[in-house]
């Protein structure tokens, strides 16, 4: 069987497209129904609220769209199996985004317009991350560019014999 991996990784990311839209349909189907019919509370300012805060998780449902949604020839070959949805690092930080706007929707359906406050994670997590990956590279760097010669490197028998000896420090060039 020719591309059997891309094949079963069109398979996979076809069954995570449609489980993501149908989420994403009933997330938001709850809170319109929620807001219109039993609350009957959606006034603009909240309707703006909803919109921008449930933006980014749009924008990234429509990117998974794009890149990973396999791609089929006339002839109904395999043609490109796109992403992989099962991918670490960014997209697992995309996902992470899209769920937590996904619950912040759903309670702020449920618990009205002071629910929204609870999206500020997001950023709040975005910046954590980014610190960690900068202070990880760093710490990754800092022995490349260390001095030679510090005072917290282990000495040899033989630099410590001859500091004993001669009260001072061998130093190097």
């Amino acid at each position: 069987m020719a591309q059997k991996a891309a094949k079963s990784l069109a398979v996979r990311n076809t069954a995570m497209l449609s489980k993501l839209h149908l989420i994403s349909i009933s997330i938001h189907g709850l809170f319109l129904l929620l807001r219109l019919l039993i609350f009957r509370n959606l006034s603009a300012r909240a309707s703006a609220v909803y919109v921008a805060l449930s933006f980014p998780a749009a924008l990234i449902e429509f990117w998974f769209e794009r890149n990973s949604r396999p791609k089929y020839n006339p002839a109904g070959d395999l043609t490109g199996a796109g992403d992989d949805l099962d991918a670490r690092g960014t997209t697992e930080y995309l996902f992470d985004v899209m769920y937590w706007t996904w619950g912040t929707i759903a309670l702020a359906a449920v618990f009205g317009d002071k629910a929204w406050w609870m999206w500020i994670v997001v950023p709040t997590y975005s910046l954590f991350a980014g610190y960690k990956a900068a202070t990880g590279v760093r710490d990754m760097m800092g022995g490349l560019a260390g001095s030679p010669g510090s005072a917290d490197e282990p000495q040899s028998n033989r630099q410590k014999k001859m500091e004993k000896r001669d009260g001072q420090k061998m130093q190097y060039r």
